[in-house]
């Protein structure tokens, strides 16, 4: 058992941090979060760099890593900025999907321009009336001659608005039983006819990454946009959570060890009652909590990472590591701004918007509560 990064993954570390440093501003990071706007130009560097889909294969632009390596990636780009890293992060987001189950043809078209920081791709899952539960969909698809006629509406779009592409989760077999059997994907051009989004409005955190309702009217679209097997959709679906789910992990990993250590540096410097606050004992118990969870969260996260690039899919791992990371991102994230008080309320001193980033992590992809019922139903079986 080896707990050693690779040299490779080392550099990648190194890479990313390099990066950041040269790019990544506080200011800059403000005005972005302000005018909710997307940051473009730093995504487009972070492409040009190979940052983007390591883990595709290299003939589609990628580096042929894992998602050990992607992970990485993510979790440094979240400790130096939240909101700029979970925005470059999430932008490859659902393109998995297509790398796994996307015809060549498919694959070609839009992994690169994805890897290369020139789209991004978005999934479209969620719909008002489901929430969490994607067993049905309101969203059909019907074949009309060598089409699908696509209806229905998505909410809580990630890239919404903004990707060049959507992954769409359709019912296309309305009499299967149960439903989730008669469910395909099928890759929508966001500039077909018919294809609508509306920004979902403000949002307590991730500012910069669009969020958006997306409508599907009489959408044709050929059938070949059909990605992987007909009426396989829901369970390519799941298979696709086992990896992103892990990804999103590494977003709140990263997310907590940027607050902890914004807040480390703080009680350092910060004197009261005569001395530095990191001297009260008081405050060495908090951070000793604090540096706890993130190894914890850490452990569990690269374990699962680990296991998935051994070609094992294990959904109880990958839903503990995102259940465990994320609530450490929200603990470990409050007492960021307990330690620095009053300063920690304060928009200029960056933990308070890392507290908002964090809460997300419970909530996409799965909440806390459907990781739960995974978990347990894992470890329970089927019940007679």
């Amino acid at each position: 058992m080896d707990f050693e990064l690779t040299k490779t993954q080392k550099d990648i570390q190194k890479a990313v941090r390099d990066f950041c440093k040269g790019e990544f501003d506080k200011e800059l990071a403000l005005e972005l979060e302000e005018k909710h706007e997307f940051p473009k130009k730093i995504w487009q560097k972070a492409g040009e760099l190979g940052l983007i889909g390591v883990h595709f294969p290299e003939e589609y632009s990628g580096q042929g890593l894992g998602c050990m390596e992607a992970i990485l990636v993510v979790e440094e780009l979240c400790r130096n900025d939240s909101t700029i890293g979970s925005a470059i992060a999430l932008s490859a987001f659902a393109s998995e999907i297509i790398m796994h189950y996307g015809s060549e043809e498919q694959k070609k078209k839009y992994l690169p321009e994805v890897a290369e920081g020139r789209m991004l791709s978005a999934g479209a899952f969620t719909e008002p009336d489901h929430g969490s539960d994607i067993t049905f969909m309101n969203t059909t698809a019907v074949k009309d001659g060598d089409h699908w006629v696509i209806n229905g509406g998505k909410t809580f779009i990630t890239n919404g608005g903004l990707a060049g592409f959507y992954s769409v989760l359709c019912q296309t077999d309305p009499d299967a039983r149960p439903g989730y059997r008669g469910q395909s994907l099928i890759l929508v051009e966001a500039d077909r006819p018919g294809v609508g989004t509306t920004d979902v409005g403000r949002k307590m955190g991730i500012r910069m990454m669009a969020t958006a309702e997306v409508t599907f009217k009489d959408v044709r679209v050929p059938l070949s946009n059909l990605i992987g097997k007909e009426n396989k959709g829901f369970y390519q679906v799941l298979n696709f959570f086992d990896e992103s789910r892990i990804q999103i992990a590494a977003q709140a990993l990263g997310t907590a060890q940027g607050a902890y250590d914004r807040a480390l540096a703080y009680v350092k410097q910060r004197e009261q009652f005569g001395k530095k606050i990191a001297q009260f004992q008081a405050t060495q118990h908090k951070l000793a909590d604090m540096a706890t969870k993130i190894e914890l969260a850490r452990l569990i996260t690269y374990k699962a990472a680990w296991n998935y690039d051994q070609g094992r899919i294990d959904p109880k791992l990958t839903s503990m590591a995102k259940m465990f990371a994320a609530r450490t991102a929200v603990e470990v994230a409050d007492e960021a701004i307990q330690l620095l008080g009053g300063y920690g309320y304060m928009a200029e001193y960056e933990v308070e918007r890392f507290y908002r980033d964090a809460k997300i992590t419970e909530i996409y992809e799965g909440t806390k509560e459907i990781q739960k019922n995974t978990i347990a139903s894992s470890l329970l079986g089927k019940l007679k």
